[in-house]
């Protein structure tokens, strides 16, 4: 067997873990489909690569609004690797405690929201606060990880809990630990990791089913549509409509004003 062959086999073993979790992903979806029915949205964060499956959420196309996607530089850009802006640095933040408050204090939350917390080893502080602080604001956390991983893994808390702990609903993208699937003869390590390919897979599965959610809730929502299938007017005139929905959404979580009393 080709390694090529090997790799797309284990591949197909994660799509068959996503397919054995298709009754979370229908309650996920239902979660979500409650706060952007309302008015509300779905908040987004991953750091490091999972800021991945940030983007394949929203915006794409085959994707639509109702997500706040938070993605923070310092914790994702990777492109320079070493120097200014390198590697270590994003990995140094990504475990700053304190971090998560000073982001979300820039959103007006509310209980009608849910959240999606991307980690592939769940152990980092960063995405962990973000799922504890979204908790103490009565906000229903989603969580994908890489369950193996995480299971033997220590927590870089000092009180040693984990992503799973602040999740109402844990989803496993089915890679393995330490995530690279590919073991070449005279090689120490393995290649060609796998937690993208899952987490992916469970991104669209939950997009799909919340799509259909929102259609059967008489919100159908609005796609973002290449224009080779819409042709340029009408793929311009959804795009215009999808995103102009997202900043009205975005306008809620920005809204702190409270009326000052005149006595």
């Amino acid at each position: 067997m080709s390694l090529t062959d090997q790799y797309l086999d284990k591949c197909l073993a994660l799509a068959e873990r996503v397919r054995a979790q298709h009754s979370k992903i229908l309650e996920a979806a239902e979660w979500f489909a409650g706060s952007i029915l309302k008015g509300r949205v779905v908040h987004l964060f991953g750091s490091g690569h999972s800021r991945i499956m940030v983007e394949e959420m929203w915006p794409r196309y085959g994707s639509f609004p109702g997500f706040n996607p938070i993605v923070e530089l310092s914790m994702t850009f990777h492109n320079l690797v070493t120097g200014a802006n390198g590697q270590r640095q994003a990995m140094y933040i990504e475990n700053m405690p304190g971090l998560a408050e000073k982001i979300l204090r820039n959103f007006n939350l509310s209980e009608l929201d849910t959240a999606l917390v991307i980690s592939s080893s769940g152990t980092n502080i960063v995405p962990c606060e973000m799922a504890e602080i979204f908790r103490e604001n009565k906000i229903k956390v989603v969580s994908i990880v890489t369950l193996d991983h995480l299971q033997k893994s220590e927590s870089k808390r000092s009180d040693r809990k984990k992503l799973t702990d602040f999740s109402d609903l844990v989803l496993d993208n089915g890679a393995p630990a330490g995530d690279a699937m590919v073991q070449i003869d005279g090689m120490e390590a393995p290649v060609s990791p796998g937690s993208t390919v899952g987490s992916v897979l469970l991104i669209n599965s939950i997009k799909a089913e919340l799509a259909n959610l929102l259609l059967l809730g008489g919100q159908p929502p609005n796609a973002l549509v290449a224009a080779c299938l819409a042709g340029t007017e009408r793929a311009s005139h959804i795009f215009n409509e999808a995103y102009d929905e997202h900043a009205t959404r975005m306008s809620r979580l920005y809204n702190f004003y409270k009326p000052i009393e005149i006595r």
